[in-house]
This record gives structure tokens, sequence and C-alpha cells, in this order.
């Protein structure tokens, strides 16, 4: 749910405590909210059971934030402070539930409703402590999130809002698709679990089998949402990633024998091991072949490049997230730009348009092309995506198309090409970069 917070007190006050004014207090409770709102929901669905219901309370927990914080000052565990507020307001709705139900009961009504089911839960919840075996809130976020009873796409969906802190906006723009269906999504998929009372828990055996591509799917595009921001003033969204790795290293352990678990996790080591090459001193993106590699993470490379070996050794054929892992290593082994082995890449990428088909795996081939065969060859493979319906609004077709055409000596169609792109783009950063390239072909 997003909620539209009106300000609490006006926006020129000083804390009290703390010397900062409202606006700053603010944007410290936005960027708190941004880190620990995940766990904050894990812990509380661990206790209420309820996915929905623990989204809500946390909220309540923010709203409570933002009225007494730019009066009191940050506290000074702010993490801390949202979950106990979180958790005596879910014990002041367990009491009401259980009242209410003892009155009905007087009154000679035995119907059970939702909120005394709820009230049971929560007072049987609170203290336990779950029977699995990985202690990790978040990742049972996940699993439960990605349960059979949803469809595949309100799984992925949930999980990004729950455990990435994505807006409803972000994730249809990852997804490519209008930003009521994927709110429509969210409300069914928290409705459909609260209905059937799904346990929050990591399952065993095969239920877990079957849920761990959705599990994939969900971690790698909270991975790539920090890596590459879709929206914001910021190029990277650095929390995402490390919330994404963290799960992916705690799935290698969990689900030790399945490759693309290790390919996943080598290609999130691989490209997090960029992170601080991506990013220039004003915050400006960096891309690939301008970065200096000096500034690449070796320890994650090392990471990732055991992990895909690991990966490939469990597979008789490589899957997708491997594939994407083995593109990755060509560029981590790569000590400059002009040393890529691109027509590997292009190869890997046809292997990979071969087993998951997608608009979005096309266009990155046919970069690999332009860079190993020339910018015609590749241009050829984009302008045949021009008419795809789910490109329409994707900002980097008609950049890739303005990189090839300025390649090309054709700087008035590159120029128009990088003028749309940034008007698709949602990401200031991105924005500004693809206007400055469109500048250059002037």
């Amino acid at each position: 749910m997003d909620r539209k917070l009106a300000p609490p007190c006006d926006r020129k006050r000083t804390c009290s405590d703390s010397g900062v004014t409202f606006p700053d207090a603010h944007r410290t409770i936005d960027a708190v909210w941004r880190i620990e709102a995940p766990r904050l929901i894990a812990g509380l669905a661990r206790i209420v059971r309820d996915v929905g219901l623990a989204e809500e309370l946390a909220q309540d927990a923010l709203v409570i934030a933002l009225e007494r914080w730019p009066e009191t000052g940050v506290p000074d565990n702010p993490a801390a402070w949202l979950m106990t507020t979180a958790k005596n307001r879910a014990i002041d709705l367990a009491r009401r539930a259980k009242l209410l139900g003892r009155k009905r009961d007087e009154l000679g009504h035995e119907m059970e409703d939702r909120q005394e089911r709820m009230a049971a839960d929560m007072e049987a919840a609170v203290e336990a402590v779950l029977d699995d075996d990985v202690g990790d809130d978040l990742l049972r976020l996940v699993f439960t999130s990605c349960h059979p009873l949803l469809s595949p796409e309100a799984r992925v969906a949930l999980t990004l809002r729950l455990l990435g802190g994505l807006t409803t906006e972000e994730i249809a723009r990852a997804f490519l698709v209008p930003e009521p269906t994927i709110s429509q999504r969210i409300v069914r998929a928290k409705r459909t679990l609260a209905e059937a009372r799904v346990p929050f828990e990591i399952p065993r055996g095969a239920d877990r089998a079957a849920r761990l591509s959705s599990v994939l799917e969900v971690i790698y595009l909270i991975f790539n949402e920090g890596y590459a921001a879709t929206a914001g003033d910021d190029w990277m969204r650095p929390g995402l990633c490390e919330d994404a790795l963290r799960l992916g290293r705690v799935l290698g352990s969990l689900a030790s024998e399945d490759p693309e678990v290790h390919g996943l996790l080598a290609l999130m080591e691989i490209q997090a091991s960029r992170a601080l090459a991506r990013v220039g001193p004003s915050g400006e993106p960096i891309l690939l072949l301008e970065q200096a590699r000096a500034r690449w993470d070796q320890l994650l490379i090392r990471r990732g490049l055991a992990a895909l070996e690991r990966a490939e050794a469990l597979a008789s054929v490589r899957g997708p997230y491997t594939l994407q892992a083995a593109i990755a290593a060509c560029h981590a082994r790569a000590r400059t730009a002009d040393e890529t082995d691109w027509a590997r890449i292009a190869a890997l990428y046809a292997d990979l348009a071969r087993i998951a088909p997608s608009p979005i795996v096309e266009l990155n081939r046919a970069v690999a092309i332009a860079m190993a065969f020339g910018p015609t060859a590749g241009l050829e493979i984009v302008d045949a995506l021009r008419g795809e319906p789910s490109l329409a609004g994707y900002h980097l077709l008609p950049a890739v198309r303005g990189d090839l055409l300025a390649k090309l000596g054709r700087l008035p169609e590159a120029r128009a090409e990088l003028e749309r792109a940034a008007s698709l783009a949602r990401n200031a950063r991105e924005r500004a970069l693809l206007l400055e390239r469109a500048g250059a072909c002037a």
C-alpha cells in the first residue's frame, strides 16, 4: 500500500533534540525506511503470519515516526524503534480482536472471523521461534511470497514490494507492464495468502524445489533494481544489491546442489564487483567500457568465478543464470575493455536466446554483435525489435539504436534517438547521461 503522508508539522521547524530541520528529519526517515522496511516487514510477518498485515503494521510505525521524530529527534537505533512500535501496534490489535471475540461469545455468537484468528495466531507466535533449517526472516518472506497459490507474476511483484521496498511504479517499469496491473496483482496476492493462512516458513523437499525458480527470479530482480535503479535521483541503490547478494549466498548453502542457484550467485557477485567503478565523484553513471577496471573488487570477482565453476560442474546443460554469469565472466577476465571477447559474448547470448527468448535478451545480443562484427550487424537486429510492443516504452532500445547510429556517422538520427531515450528514462542520472550523449551528436 502506498500512503500519501501529510507533513506532521511545519517544514521549517527545527527538531528539538537533533538540531536538524524537518526536511532533514524527513530525509533521514526516508533513508531508514528504504533500508529497514524489508527486515521490518519480514520480522512482523513471522509474528502475525500475514504479509499484508505485516506491511500495514510497518506502515503504521512509519506514520508514527513521521509524527514524532521531527519533534524528538531521530533515535540512536531507528530500526529497533520502528520494530518495537510496530510490535506494540500488533499487540494492541490482538488484544482488541480478542476482546471483540469475547463480547461476541457473550452475545451467543460463535462466528469465527479473521480478526479472532489473527489474535490467536499472534498470541501463539510473538515469542515463538520457527523450526526450520535457516533462521532468516527475509528468506522466509521470499519463499512465502513465492507460494504456488499465486501466479508467477504475482509472486515476483509481491516479493519485490515487500522485500525490495519498491513502489508499484518501479515494479511495473521492471516488468514493462502498466502500473494498475501490478497494483492489482499485489492486492490479490496478499488477500490470497491471508485467506489461505499460508505459513510463514521455508518449505522443504519437493515444495521448496517447486518455488525455487520464482525465488531466483525475485532475488535477481531485486539485485537489478539496486544495480541500476529504474527511477529516482541515484544511479544505484547499493542496499538492494547487498540484500540480494546476502539472500543468494544463504540460498547457495540451502540448495547447494542446484546449479542455477550458483549461477545466479556467480552473476550477482561478478556484477557487484563493478559497483565502485560504476559511479563517478558526483554520482554520475560510468558505463562499462569507460570504467577504471582497477577499481573492480577482485575478491567479489574470485567469488563469482568460483560460483560459476560450481554451477557449470553441476549442470549438464547451462541454464539462464549460468549463461548470464558466463557473459559477466568474459568482462571480468578482460584486463582492459579492448581485450573483451565479444564474439564469445555474442555466442553466449545466442545460447541464452534459445533457452530463454525475450526481446531484452535479443537487444543485448545486438550490442554484442555490434561490438564483435560492427555496428551495421547490430543495427539490423535492433531495427527488427522496433515494433516489439513490450519495448515500446523501454528507454534502452532507442539508447542502443542511437549509439549504433552515432558509430555509423548518422548523427542527426542518433541525436533524435538518444533524446527519445532520455524522455523515456525515469532515473535522473541516466536521463542526464543520455542527454549529454545526444548533445555530443550535434
